[in-house]
């Protein structure tokens, strides 16, 4: 299980960790793959009942240790656990399943070697003569985790002597990276981002505060004389990382052989959706129909609409991609906003079909199904407000009146039912009410926009602070 931020407001945000999740998948190492977010969904709250093992590891998909991986994460998924994580990991039971917790993949003595690869990309003949090495990190005055990771592999690869020296340097702490025509002296730098994604600092702020125009950049009159900086693409959307990951899990199992059972409430849940697949259903706005051991999906608006005017796709991803934007291009946080794209037809085999309809609309097999047997527990809104921490603990703050407020617009534009607003649900799709969809805990769009309102930003140009 990769553990990713995520984000309510950018789409590209979790495109590192399903490319990770993608290239694992392929190796055919485990029984699944999956993915969960802070911002996005799976929640953190949902993705444990996604998976079907009993036997789970968890990666925090983050460069560093912090307030994420350290009190946010274990928080949200049940673990017991605050503050820093031992190199072994952490290891619950939660609801039947061994749940592993690792540090986050950033933090592996590994990536020393992705930098390095990641160098070499940028400057083939780098040598130990004539070539600096800056490794750039974020940086934060509020943890010092965030700078330790980087002297650390800052200092792994002065020890590698593949460089004729090594500099730490940071965006938002001293030594920034501002500074180093000062302090870097060799004619040739190389510049590797310690991030985890392409975004606005590895494409924006880092080439401005450089002075960078492109991939090479020279630099004719320097206090020690002509520099050429290389600048090098992100740690984190480097292949190897997956190797990273994989020997993080095997560290975080230990000795133990012996891998998990399939969970059965899962397994039941999922044997009684393919009972109402096998002869045809619709669930929200899609609407599902079986051909000799395949499936079509497409949106129910389109129900009798030639195949010829749809855009076929016939992979779980090909589904994940078109239910992550609406009509008008605009990211989708929460899939059952009734904002599903039109224009579509989905194909998929029966094995795909889980992963499919996990990627359309996470959770809601899983949770459909729990409310359909009576075993689904909502989370009362005090409950779920108390629990916040951080920028967060604001909404402890909020009115009932902020909250329905809130509600009225966010929740107004959901297919689901408030369980947790004390909402009622007779009964579910299972039932044959295709748009009858539990919420069992308000999400954590909801959450971010009772912030929000309760700051009286909510509506203002530019609000939705992503943290």
């Amino acid at each position: 299980m990769l553990i990713g931020h995520g984000s309510h407001l950018n789409g590209e945000s979790a495109g590192a960790v399903y490319r990770y999740a993608e290239l694992l998948r392929a190796r055919g190492l485990y029984d699944e793959v999956v993915e969960g977010y802070w911002k996005e969904e799976p929640s953190l709250r949902q993705v444990l009942k996604t998976t079907h093992s009993t036997d789970v590891t968890v990666i925090p998909m983050f460069i560093s240790e912090g307030y994420f991986t350290e009190t946010v994460i274990p928080r949200e998924l049940g673990l017991g656990h605050q503050g820093p994580v031992p190199e072994g990991g952490v290891a619950r039971v939660l609801g039947g399943k061994t749940v592993r917790y690792t540090l986050p993949y950033g933090v592996h003595p590994g990536m020393a070697e992705v930098i390095l690869a990641r160098a070499r990309e940028a400057l083939p003949d780098l040598n130990s003569q004539d070539t600096a090495l800056i490794v750039l990190g974020h940086g934060t005055t509020r943890n010092e985790n965030s700078s330790r990771v980087i002297y650390r592999n800052a200092e792994l690869m002065r020890e590698s002597g593949h460089f004729a020296e090594v500099q730490a340097l940071f965006l938002d702490e001293d030594p920034k990276v501002g500074t180093w025509p000062e302090v870097v002296r060799a004619p040739r730098v190389v510049v590797v981002p310690f991030f985890a994604s392409e975004g606005w600092h590895t494409l924006e702020t880092i080439p401005e505060d450089m002075g960078l125009t492109g991939e090479v950049t020279a630099f004719p009159g320097n206090p020690h004389g002509p520099q050429t900086v290389y600048y090098a693409r992100p740690v984190g959307t480097h292949s190897a990382v997956a190797d990273v990951i994989l020997h993080l899990a095997e560290e975080a199992r230990g000795a133990s052989e012996r891998g998990g059972d399939v969970d059965r409430t899962h397994a039941e849940a999922w044997a009684a959706f393919l009972t109402l697949a096998r002869r045809g259903t619709r669930v929200g706005e899609v609407l599902m129909t079986p051909h000799a051991g395949m499936f079509e999906i497409r949106h129910a608006l389109d129900e009798g609409r030639p195949t010829g005017d749809l855009t076929t796709v016939v992979t779980p991803e090909g589904l994940r991609d078109l239910a992550r934007r609406d009509e008008g291009g605009h990211h989708r946080p929460v899939h059952t906003f009734r904002s599903l794209l039109r224009g579509w037809r989905a194909v998929l085999h029966e094995a795909d079909l889980p992963r499919g309809m996990g990627y359309l609309y996470p959770a809601v097999v899983e949770e459909g199904y729990a409310h359909h047997t009576h075993t689904l527990r909502a989370t009362p809104w005090p409950t779920t407000a108390r629990r916040q921490t951080g920028i967060y603990t604001k909404v402890q703050r909020a009115t009932p009146e902020q909250v329905e407020n809130v509600a009225k617009d966010v929740c107004s534009r959901c297919l689901k039912t408030r369980l947790w607003a004390g909402e009622k649900l007779g009964s579910t799709f299972f039932g044959g009410v295709p748009g009858a969809i539990p919420c069992p805990e308000a999400c954590t769009f909801f959450i971010a926009e009772v912030r929000e309102e309760v700051s009286g930003k909510r509506g203002q140009a530019g609000h939705g602070h992503e943290d």
